[in-house]
């Protein structure tokens, strides 16, 4: 009887340790979660830097395509909208003669990558036009993701 009592507790002493070792502990947790935190705060900041300079290359692309719409424009009418029509011009027809638009695909002047409207003028600044996005700001000037964009700069 001794002996199967024994043989009893060291069944049930083999389940508990069994069990026990089944999940982590909280401290193996928490320093799991400081690990992720830590690489995290490395890797982060370089995605939203990649972000960032993603959309002023993508305004360089949109101004890169108005300029093509407005050479055509320039084309078919032999000038450039004025600043009054500015780039709404390219979308629709305002009754000119030689007008075979819409020059923008879709048919609308789309805003730029943060939801902007994009400065247009014309005559620009020893060019016929100037097109201009504000960088992320929206505020003139500024620099890396702030910075102006402005058709015809490199």
């Amino acid at each position: 009887m001794l002996q199967v009592t024994k043989q009893l507790s060291l069944r049930r002493d083999r389940r508990r340790g069994a069990c026990g070792e089944a999940g982590f502990t909280l401290v193996e947790m928490l320093v799991v979660i400081t690990i992720i935190g830590m690489i995290m705060a490395l890797v982060g900041p370089r995605v939203l830097n990649y972000l960032g300079e993603s959309k002023a290359k993508a305004a360089k692309i949109q101004i890169e395509s108005f300029s093509s719409a407005l050479d055509l424009y320039y084309l078919d009418l032999g000038r450039y909208p004025t600043s009054n029509e500015g780039l709404a011009a390219l979308a629709r027809n305002t009754s000119q003669a030689g007008w075979n638009g819409p020059y923008l695909r879709g048919g609308v002047v789309p805003s730029d990558p943060w939801g902007r409207i994009y400065i247009y003028r014309s005559p620009g600044a020893g060019t016929p036009y100037e097109i201009i996005s504000l960088g992320s700001d929206g505020q003139e000037g500024g620099s890396g993701t702030a910075a102006d964009i402005v058709s015809g700069a490199r």
